[in-house]
């Protein structure tokens, strides 16, 4: 096995796996994997991969590996299986069209079933305006797209983000990105105008404040000090902003925040920049997650979960917003006819299901749960979400609230050893994301194996 091969994982001796759903014949890694993944690391670009799983197939939640090995994925493949693996519907759709057509050219000729899936776009998300698509490939490539669409029609310099917001790694979208310095080391200087502000993070205040005596200052500094000092706003094109930080620790904004960010920015005549590629889709038990904070924004950007599982990401704006000259942006894969099918197919089943429904519900039961296991483990600091957005933050203890990342590898580790695929975030938290189609007791084996993950990781150390 290379050195970069990561070790297998077997359960803490003494402590059982759940027998549920779950099946392992050989710990993780097993040996076919381990030699996928040492054949990996010689041939495929060091990138963020961080678990040893290596994937045969999928079905609903359950994903099996190429050791036949049947492990409940709780990371719905970083948020893009929204409606289960290998689901019927999206399957039929995608065989369909590529019989027919697999590429003619995205942006500079017409799909009909582009056009239908723009349209479908502009009525699910939030605003009663007429509004206008611009298909991707990707999370990033959105941003990027977003950022154009508002230095285009401001004719600003700047964009205001989140500490902790990701937004992506290319170099536009990277400008913004401030979840871990990781990600911009030795990428100076990037794209000029690009500013940050603390996040709305009420468990880690940066201000030493308490909500809701705070009075939201970590929403008015945006006027009362940066725009007083350091940002002038009629510099400013628009403020980039996830509805719930993602990579950045899943964390959710208290309430009036947004909203009273918006009024800030409405003032200055400032977009709003909404970037929905991880919460969006349903994911919040909404279509969006800034459904749940009742503002509007400008700009929409989308992709993970929209595709289906195809690459495929958007951009939804106003009309008045849309470029004027031909040629101004454009791409060749954005809104691939097969993407494009399994988009659609996406959004059928998402209505059809009553995923929005099941994300509100099992979300609030995952919550519940997860909530449990805090009363029994000290490690547990904060639990938090909205729907099946889910985060637990292990602390080395609750009064310092030092963030516990090493505890918190090791609950990863364990929790794979046991058949659970989760993934981390922020400086020590795990994100629990399982598909929309997730059933109450699929999340009950799911705390389970993070319960005995949470007892051998503590008495591993």
């Amino acid at each position: 096995m290379s050195q970069s091969t990561p070790p297998p994982v077997s359960p803490t001796p003494g402590i059982s796996p759940p027998t549920r759903g779950v099946r392992l014949r050989t710990p993780i890694p097993g040996p076919n994997a381990q030699r996928v993944v040492e054949r990996d690391g010689r041939f495929l670009m060091t990138s963020t991969k961080t678990s040893p799983v290596v994937a045969a197939s999928g079905e609903g939640v359950w994903i099996t590996d190429v050791d036949g090995n049947r492990l409940l994925d709780f990371a719905s493949g970083v948020g893009v299986q929204a409606v289960g693996y290998s689901h019927p519907d999206v399957v039929r759709a995608v065989r369909e069209q590529v019989g027919r057509l697999t590429h003619f050219a995205g942006t500079d000729f017409y799909y009909e079933n582009q056009t239908v899936l723009a349209e479908r776009l502009t009525k699910i998300t939030p605003g009663s305006f007429p509004k206008k698509v611009f298909f991707t490939n990707s999370g990033t490539e959105s941003v990027e797209a977003a950022l154009k669409i508002a230095r285009w029609n401001r004719q600003r310099p700047i964009v205001v983000g989140l500490l902790g917001g990701f937004h992506g790694r290319t170099m536009g979208a990277l400008s913004l990105t401030s979840s871990k310095t990781v990600q911009r080391a030795r990428y100076s200087p990037f794209v000029g105008g690009g500013h940050h502000i603390p996040a709305p993070y009420c468990y880690r205040c940066p201000y030493k404040l308490e909500y809701p005596s705070c009075d939201l200052y970590c929403a008015k500094i945006l006027k009362e000090l940066y725009f007083t000092t350091s940002i002038p706003p009629d510099d400013v094109a628009a403020f980039l902003a996830e509805p719930v930080l993602g990579e950045g620790g899943y964390v959710v904004p208290p309430p009036r925040w947004t909203s009273t960010l918006k009024g800030i920015l409405d003032e200055h005549k400032i977009l709003f920049l909404d970037d929905e590629v991880q919460a969006g889709m349903g994911r919040t038990g909404a279509w969006w997650g800034i459904e749940h904070h009742g503002v509007v924004p400008d700009v929409v950007t989308s992709a993970k979960a929209l595709g289906g599982g195809f690459p495929l990401g958007a951009v939804t704006f106003p009309s008045e917003l849309d470029f004027t000259t031909h040629g101004s942006h454009s791409n060749t894969f954005g809104g691939n006819v097969a993407a494009v099918a399994a988009a659609l197919a996406t959004i059928d089943v998402i209505e059809k299901e009553r995923l929005l429904d099941n994300a509100r519900t099992q979300g609030t039961h995952l919550l519940a749960r997860l909530r449990e296991l805090q009363a029994h483990h000290e490690e547990i600091g904060d639990v938090r979400g909205l729907g099946l957005m889910v985060a637990t933050e292990f602390v080395r203890d609750r009064s310092s609230k030092e963030p516990a990342a090493d505890f918190r590898d090791r609950v990863l580790s364990e929790a794979l050893a046991r058949g659970l695929i989760l993934l981390p975030c922020g400086k020590s938290s795990l994100r629990y994301i399982p598909p929309l189609i997730v059933r109450r007791e699929e999340i009950d084996e799911a705390v389970e194996i993070v319960d005995a993950a949470i007892r051998a990781a503590r008495a591993a150390a």
